[in-house]
């Protein structure tokens, strides 16, 4: 089995402190209102929903998981909570992080805060790829599952036997499998000795060619979006470079709809880059998880609500231990 090449990084070498934007799978219902506490959150939230067409302060405080579930409305809500909390953080800490990086949606969020596009813009473009993803998946009943554990080369033998994708790679001993649903179910009856499937809460079998619908409708509304050369150190969860041009940056959010996630390869170029800690920003969880076992002994923190910001400041500010 051969795996996906590592492609050549560049990176400037120093000890820095990452945040990383979560992808879709992380919402809650309800997880928005802790955030609307705080001032000026409500007016951002007010002008995100405008430019993604989706009412993100109704959907992120008071609409149930199934509802949330929905691309169209769980991209842009992930999105807007990303960048809102890294704005809070970086106001709190009066810095910004050394770099950052999204996983699959979250890169958008990420866009943002190495200043590459707008909030609005962000916003706007996360808008038209849920809902072109949602088109695209309502063609197929698709879907994704973790893949536990196990032995990579046989879980993704099996995953080329049952004409499944391997959609992420997450991290050590975590591949997310994605295609049509009946083959999802035999991934899950036949699972090697020691291998745990979990089906994800998702719409559809997203960075796969199921997805390629959606390619065309992204690549349209990105040719309208004016990008800067990021500001902060932004790795591309692509392949785990550091993208230094802002057009190329916008051009792989239009590739990456399509093709699997290497988170993976992003936390071995956190690793090389000398992190000294790890900051998921809401809805956090899923990242910092991974991060334990790739990044060990690494210092982390997940935003999870304004109460998470202080432990953030302190680690972005060298304070923590």
């Amino acid at each position: 089995m051969v795996h996906p090449p590592h492609p050549p990084k560049r990176w400037q070498t120093g000890w820095v402190i990452v945040v990383a934007c979560p992808g879709q799978g992380s919402q809650t219902p309800g997880f928005l209102e802790p955030w609307l506490e705080l001032d000026g959150v409500a007016e951002q939230l007010a002008r995100f929903s405008e430019a993604a067409e989706v009412d993100l302060i109704a959907h992120g405080t008071r609409s149930d998981a199934e509802t949330i579930r929905d691309t169209r409305i769980a991209q842009p809500l992930i999105v807007a909570a990303s960048i809102i909390a890294t704005k809070q953080l970086t106001q709190r800490a009066q810095r910004r992080a050394d770099g950052i990086a999204g996983h699959s949606v979250g890169e958008l969020a990420a866009l943002d805060g190495a200043g590459v596009i707008g909030s609005e813009d962000a916003m706007r473009l996360v808008g038209i790829r849920g809902r072109a993803m949602a088109e695209a998946a309502a063609r197929t009943p698709t879907g994704m599952s973790a893949v536990l554990g196990g032995d990579a080369d046989e879980v993704i033998t099996l995953l080329e036997e049952l004409e499944l994708t391997p959609a992420n790679y997450n991290v050590a001993g975590q591949i997310v499998a994605a295609g049509e649903l009946p083959a999802l179910a035999q991934l899950a009856e036949r699972a090697p000795r020691g291998v745990r499937v979990m089906p994800l809460q998702v719409a559809g079998a997203f960075h796969t060619s199921h997805m390629a619908p959606a390619v065309d409708t992204l690549r349209a509304a990105v040719a309208q979006t004016t990008a800067s050369d990021p500001s902060i150190t932004l790795w591309s969860n692509r392949d785990g470079a550091v993208v230094a041009d802002g057009a190329d940056a916008l051009h792989r959010i239009v590739t990456q709809v399509s093709s699997p996630v290497r988170w993976d390869l992003c936390m071995e170029s956190f690793a090389e880059a000398g992190i000294a800690g790890f900051i998921e920003v809401a809805p956090a969880g899923a990242l910092v998880g991974m991060a334990k076992r790739g990044l060990r002994g690494v210092p982390n923190v997940a935003v999870k609500t304004p109460e998470d910001l202080d432990a953030a400041v302190a680690l972005l500010n060298g304070e923590a231990a």
